[in-house]
């Protein structure tokens, strides 16, 4: 048997965010009914090289497929200046859950971009309003560009504001997308009174004070203890959906307001999953600010690892190799 090697080209060329945001949906829903094993991830701490590895596995059973995969992603913050690589790096083993063959080795790179996308855009789809045309994104990193392509897939967005403290990343997204979608600079203010607003930054003080009636926040920056990008009272008054409760209270947005005690249990909506699979309620007519706190799952990972190589395997994409023996 053959381990289908997949190179970052290969895995954008056959992850389409529409089946990737497919993909997380139905993870979400699997998650909610129980339909998954996630243990928690694990972290092995490097001070001595400013880094760290993440250890993110998970098996996913939806109605149509099942799979199994393992992350091993990083944060060296010394990379690019160091060594001329980038900041985060991700490799994913992705394996038959029937018999634990390692049906494929594939970059994580793009699968990390796109299942968070895809994830705010699952949470945007059941929680903002159904006519949301506008979009803001504060923060214009590599991210951003995701945020706006996944959302526009579940909404028709037509106005986009974008504001970094990077006069030039944010130049860079306006050309990007600037014969697709009315698209400009502005504040964060601006930013934040759109119908549907991502944070995308790595702060550890809130940025973001005052949002629309309306607005649905997809809040992702935050993924570690310390880090908070909207303000304590918008967490509040929202109906605040979350990811995965022992993660969010940990390291996601409401990590910080939850270990100073200003939010509880009763201040929780639901998570995604079990809006997804029908045990909670979405937006409803009386909702205002809906925020989704998404700190990324490993089973996220696994859906997009999954679409990535049976699309590979349909276009005959990758470079099939001998990694384990199969000797009985």
């Amino acid at each position: 048997m053959q381990t289908l090697l997949l190179g970052p080209d290969d895995v954008d060329a056959n992850t389409p965010l529409a089946a990737v945001i497919d993909a997380v949906e139905g993870a979400f829903g699997a998650y909610a009914r129980g339909d998954v094993v996630m243990p928690a991830k694990s972290y092995v701490d490097l001070p001595q090289y400013n880094g760290d590895f993440r250890s993110m596995p998970a098996y996913v059973a939806t109605n149509e497929w099942d799979a199994a995969a393992v992350k091993w992603v990083n944060v060296h913050a010394d990379n690019p200046e160091k060594y001329d690589l980038p900041t985060v790096l991700g490799t994913i083993i992705y394996s038959d859950p029937a018999n634990a063959f390692p049906l494929s080795l594939m970059d994580g790179t793009h699968v990390t971009r796109k299942r968070t996308g895809a994830a705010a855009a699952v949470a945007t789809d059941y929680l903002a309003v159904d006519d949301a045309r506008s979009m803001g994104l504060v923060g214009a990193g590599v991210q951003s560009y995701t945020q706006l392509e996944a959302i526009s897939h579940v909404r028709d967005i037509e106005e986009v504001v974008v504001a970094d403290v990077d006069e030039d990343a944010v130049q860079a997204f306006v050309d990007h997308f600037s014969d697709r979608f009315d698209v400009r600079a502005g504040s964060i203010e601006e930013a934040a009174h759109c119908d549907v607003l991502s944070t995308v930054t790595p702060v550890e003080e809130p940025l973001v004070h005052s949002v629309g009636e309306h607005t649905h926040v997809n809040a992702i920056g935050a993924d570690a203890a310390g880090k908070h990008e909207i303000s304590d009272d918008i967490l509040l008054d929202a109906t605040l959906v979350i990811d995965d409760y022992d993660q969010c209270t940990h390291s996601g947005e409401i990590n910080v307001p939850w270990s100073a005690g200003v939010l509880s249990d009763a201040d929780l909506h639901a998570e995604l999953g079990e809006i997804v699979a029908g045990e909670k309620e979405g937006r409803t007519a009386d909702d205002g600010v809906t925020v989704f706190d998404s700190t990324g799952l490993a089973i996220q990972d696994v859906a997009t690892a999954h679409v990535a190589y049976e699309r590979a395997r349909e276009n005959g994409a990758g470079t099939d190799f001998t990694l384990v023996g199969t000797d009985v």
